[in-house]
């Protein structure tokens, strides 16, 4: 059995690689959690810190408690509210500054540049369109910077079917995990209707290179693992993405997912991971599947 691994580089490389970038700013997210819990504070994340049960589960073990709504702040009196990775509107911003709570922002520099871009749009008359997964907590938070008067499009044929005000420009941004070629096919359609548009490509780069080279992968292998939380949208995206070279691609969380007989017919197996996936389950499966050659 060949074994074609595309999970990360070594940590000392991750430093000044864009292909890294995104993988650290979850560990960032993490390591603001822990740093609190260091403290001694009593720390709540506002929704899951990033999208992988495994390290939330872990962080509710340390005490960390999960708050999914502003309204349960009323009851804490004391502690510290940490922002997710996926950031937040401006207005949950401004109902947090009301609390006499310490408020730490763990939302990726990424994600927070596209609230910039939105907010700057929006007030100078854009229309912005927002091409993402309308239910997802980061594309929630961008749409809550231009008060909520966003288009989301998640699809070629809502692409297709959009027809915007002829009185205003639009500013397309992205959710910064999104498919990059489905955001390309989507734009595409918007130019040759030739609306009056400004495109801001905010997929992250890591995200980019990083579905280009798990398709690579998938391409040559009898059989794909995907690794990561089933509510990751960057995991899903590298489901999507290798489901479509490798027929016999697997989405898992745990090594406890893995159908263990059914790799034994392979002779070459292809493994990418979400960038939320933490580092001892990928060595976990990576080295179950070695040893299985």
């Amino acid at each position: 059995m060949r074994l074609f691994v595309y999970i990360r580089r070594r940590q000392n490389e991750c430093n000044s690689s864009k292909k890294c970038r995104l993988l650290l700013w979850c560990k960032r997210a993490i390591d603001t959690v822990y740093q609190e819990i260091e403290k001694g504070e009593k720390v709540f994340t506002l929704g899951p810190i990033i999208h992988n049960e495994q390290v939330v589960q872990e962080l509710e073990e340390k005490g960390v408690q999960v708050i999914n709504s502003i309204e349960e702040l009323a009851d804490i009196k004391d502690g510290t509210v940490v922002i997710r990775s996926h950031g937040v509107s401006e207005q949950v911003i401004r109902q947090l500054e009301k609390y006499d709570i310490k408020i730490v922002d763990a939302t990726c520099p990424f994600v927070s540049k596209i609230h910039r871009i939105v907010q700057e749009k929006y007030r100078e008359g854009f229309q912005i369109v927002i091409i993402g997964n309308r239910t997802h907590p980061e594309v929630e938070g961008i749409n809550g910077w231009c008060e909520n008067s966003a288009i989301v499009l998640e699809t070629v044929s809502e692409a297709e079917s959009f027809r915007p005000d002829p009185q205003k420009k639009l500013c397309i941004v992205s959710q910064t995990t999104f498919n990059y070629k489905k955001f390309k096919d989507m734009v595409d359609i918007f130019e040759k209707k030739s609306y009056d548009i400004l495109v801001m490509n905010t997929i992250c780069n890591a995200t980019e290179e990083r579905q280009t080279e798990a398709g690579t992968i998938a391409r040559q292998s009898d059989a794909m693992l995907v690794i990561g939380g089933k509510h990751s949208s960057n995991t899903q995206k590298l489901y999507e993405i290798c489901s479509k070279e490798c027929p016999n691609t697997y989405f898992i969380q745990t090594l406890d997912d893995l159908n263990l007989e059914l790799f034994q017919s392979f002779r070459s197996v292809g493994i990418t991971a979400g960038a939320s996936t933490p580092n001892n389950i990928i060595k976990e499966v990576q080295t179950y599947v070695r040893h299985e050659q």
